[in-house]
């Protein structure tokens, strides 16, 4: 027997793992001093706390300590990346290149952008969701000064070709940006061989804390600079004022230590785990669409449409597996999701999408449990024990 409910909705967010809450914990109450405080011990072993931490997150990613910037989060991190970029290098430019498959952190700063002034170059996608990079190169003007290309899509995990975007954003001397939300701690990162100028993060997509991320800001050999979005006191450089945030910051480090001695095993396990949840599935229903680029996609989820199924009722059908049918920022939504329509998928077969997201308690047995309990769910919506896309 498995315990209900199962949890498959990892891309959403994690639960916190125990170490990490153990690391965290002496500076809620024992070691509460202000980073910032530089006069006595409580805020030296708070500082002490932070450096640990920024040297955690610094391995994970291939990156100099000093390079990271503590934030409330991912969606912090865009904001401060590609608006901080705009300010700051408006004399060279006013144009950017995104692709319209982004999460709304990076969509929306990018319309406020557009609405007052600036250019911006909407790259689309394939059917798998992978950007052309013959286009991107051709969307490269003299005027462009950033271009912002997550690492790899929050609803069906196509990795795009980063390292050749970076490569090819330092060659024509334009900063690149990626929001490796789902990446980092999933995939191998390393921002000095992928070319990276600004990486944005989440603490709560890799077992850390919610309310707690950052942004590499490269600084060497060429130092990337930024306007600040949050004025006042000038911590983190002078990019992010605010008292920082010390046992979330500790909670990121420790997780971002955990995932760099773990991730190496956990990668198969999960990709092994994905694939028996899609290929069961697959094998007990007709009409499934795996949706995204499966040849380089997240190891740890899939997005599956289900032809001929309502989506709230197959919504409703799952109650003991919780799932998602989109990103979490716009699953309330009534529209089809705008990744997979950008997919060219019709809004029959994108309504009707599940994003299935494996994490580490995840199981062989919750995995055969749920793909029992969607071939009769969607078998008992489609009125008869299977359904044939021929009748």
């Amino acid at each position: 027997m498995v315990d209900l409910p199962i949890y498959m909705d990892h891309n959403a967010t994690t639960p916190l793992d125990p170490r990490v809450f153990q690391a965290m914990q002496p500076y809620f109450m024992e070691m509460f001093g202000n980073a910032a405080s530089r006069g006595h011990s409580f805020g030296w072993e708070a500082e002490a706390a932070v450096d640990l931490a920024r040297q955690q997150v610094a391995a994970l990613l291939n990156a100099r300590p000093d390079a990271i910037v503590w934030t409330s989060g991912s969606t912090e991190s865009n904001n401060l990346a590609i608006k901080g970029v705009a300010d700051r290098y408006a004399n060279r430019g006013r144009h950017i290149i995104t692709q319209v498959t982004e999460h709304k952190a990076v969509l929306d700063p990018c319309k406020w952008l557009e609405h007052h002034g600036y250019e911006i170059t909407w790259l689309g996608v394939d059917c798998y969701g992978r950007i052309d990079l013959h286009e991107l190169r051709r969307s490269i003007r003299s005027d462009t000064i950033l271009v912002s290309i997550m690492w790899a899509n929050n609803e069906i995990g196509t990795i795009q070709e980063i390292r050749q975007i970076g490569a090819m954003c330092r060659e024509k001397g334009v900063i690149f940006h990626t929001d490796a939300t789902q990446a980092v701690a999933k995939v191998p990162v390393d921002v000095e061989a992928d070319n990276i100028d600004l990486l944005s993060m989440s603490g709560h997509k890799m077992y850390g804390p919610k309310g707690c991320g950052c942004l590499y800001v490269r600084n060497k050999p060429e130092r990337i600079e930024l306007t600040p979005v949050i004025h006042g006191g000038g911590h983190e450089r002078g990019y992010r004022s605010g008292t920082l945030n010390v046992p979330g910051i500790v909670g990121v480090g420790a997780a971002c230590q955990i995932a760099l001695e773990e991730m190496q095993q956990e990668i198969p396990r999960l990709r092994a785990l994905r694939d028996r949840l899609q290929e069961g599935i697959i094998s007990e229903v007709d009409g499934v669409l795996v949706n995204g680029y499966e040849p380089n996609r997240l190891p740890h989820m899939t997005n599956l449409s289900f032809e001929g199924v309502d989506h709230d009722e197959l919504i409703a059908a799952l109650r003991s597996v919780a799932v998602s049918s989109g990103s979490a920022c716009t699953s309330a939504s009534l529209e089809p999701s705008y990744v997979l329509s950008a997919l060219g998928l019709p809004e029959r077969l994108a309504f009707p999408s599940l994003r299935f997201a494996l994490g580490k308690r995840n199981s062989d047995e919750e995995v055969d449990f749920v793909i029992d309990c969607l071939s009769h769910a969607v078998g008992r919506l489609r009125g008869k024990p299977l359904y044939s896309a021929t009748h």
